[in-house]
């Protein structure tokens, strides 16, 4: 299988029109702004159009970054988290029909090894295509292959650099980031009033092997409020149970809020920024914290932290856990999935995340070498 050799990969000219796919999670889509950086310093006269998920418009409306347009994708096989074998949804025809009208010039495939997308960005009309390919996938004008554990925003780096887009300034540059707009913290302030110092906690995930216990995210919470800090529980509303579950055994009303699934993308983002710090999964709300300049201890998976994983700086810090047998079954997990949806994760100790904590907080605190959990009991929430 050809892919484009280093010579080819120059600026194409005259382009007016450059449409990016990332029709898949936040934190997936938050890892090609770098890479959608580059194409702005590449072609900043061109209307850089992101086609991504249902939400993504309220994350870049009204927000200055690397682009000029959102539009959401159709319900189109692999795209929007549905199967590669799913029908096509009925507008897709329409949507495609309405970017050929565009002409756009310059379309890229950031979305992922092509099995599917590469077919989509390709009927789309552009002059040039471009994209990341896997074995057996369909072909573009110009691709590079899909490795297995790259680090995402270098994946989608040189896939831009196929089409001229190498721009790379401060090493910092390879953290995405997102501007913080004044709506982003008028939506915080109203639901967190008194201006206490807080740390931010996601206990959730949506994969059950990198949510890190909730118990354990309940004695650490209490160790935070024991050094003067509040906590401040975040999600979305697929983690309002667990939250509420974490809110319950806390108890403490005055030092703890649970502001989970009760606010908007925009008001998430404006929590985030005014955080303290920020401790959770490998999930949507951690990468929001690191994006918006928070320093964030994530708890991560042996497979996710080479993807996803903090990628250069010393604001943000990775706990992990090499588990890749199941606990229940033993069945090794890196190229396989068995049905147990359990924790992968729960080797990461409250002391090792506590410890990250006050390094990013520039705080020194003196711990036993080992301390048990306050709050062990014979249950554990599903976090």
């Amino acid at each position: 299988m050809r892919h484009t050799p280093s010579h080819e990969r120059s600026v194409v000219d005259d382009v007016c029109r450059v449409l990016a796919l990332r029709a898949n999670g936040i934190g997936d889509f938050l890892v090609v702004i770098p890479a959608l950086t580059a194409v702005r310093h590449a072609y900043p006269e061109a209307e850089i159009t992101v086609v991504g998920d249902a939400w993504l418009p309220a994350l870049v409306a009204g927000r200055p970054g690397p682009w000029d347009r959102c539009l959401v994708a159709p319900k189109y096989p692999g795209l929007r988290g549905l199967p590669a074998d799913a029908a096509p949804a009925a507008d897709t025809e329409q949507f495609i029909a309405a970017r050929c009208r565009e002409r756009v010039d310059l379309a890229l495939q950031l979305h992922g090894g092509g099995g599917t997308s590469n077919t989509f960005v390709s009927s789309l009309g552009a002059r040039v295509t471009a994209g990341a390919r896997a074995d057996g996938a369909p072909p573009l004008d110009r691709t590079v292959p899909y490795l297995p554990h790259r680090h995402e925003v270098l994946r989608w780096l040189d896939v831009v650099a196929l089409v001229g887009a190498t721009h790379l300034g401060a090493v910092d540059e390879l953290t995405p980031r997102i501007a913080v707009t004044e709506r982003d913290r008028d939506e915080a302030r109203r639901v967190l009033p008194g201006g206490h110092p807080y740390v931010a906690l996601h206990v959730g995930a949506r994969d059950a092997r990198r949510r890190w216990p909730a118990e354990r995210f309940v004695e650490l919470s209490r160790r935070i409020m024991a050094a003067g800090l509040h906590v401040v529980l975040v999600g979305g509303p697929d983690d309002r149970a667990a939250s509420a579950r974490a809110a319950a055994r806390l108890g403490d009303r005055d030092r703890v809020r649970n502001v989970t699934g009760r606010l908007s993308l925009s008001g998430t983002i404006g929590v985030l920024a005014d955080a303290a710090a920020f401790v959770g999964n490998d999930s949507g709300p951690r990468h929001l914290a690191a994006a918006v300049g928070t320093s964030t201890v994530g708890v991560f998976w042996l497979t996710n932290v080479f993807a996803f994983g903090p990628l250069v700086g010393v604001a943000d810090r990775a706990l992990v856990s090499q588990q890749v047998h199941c606990p229940v079954c033993g069945e090794e997990q890196l190229e396989t999935r068995c049905q147990h949806d359990v924790s992968f994760v729960d080797a990461v100790a409250v002391d090792e995340v506590e410890a990250a904590l006050w390094q990013v907080l520039g705080v020194e605190r003196r711990r036993p070498a080992s301390r048990p959990a306050a709050d062990v009991g014979a249950e554990e929430a599903a976090g």
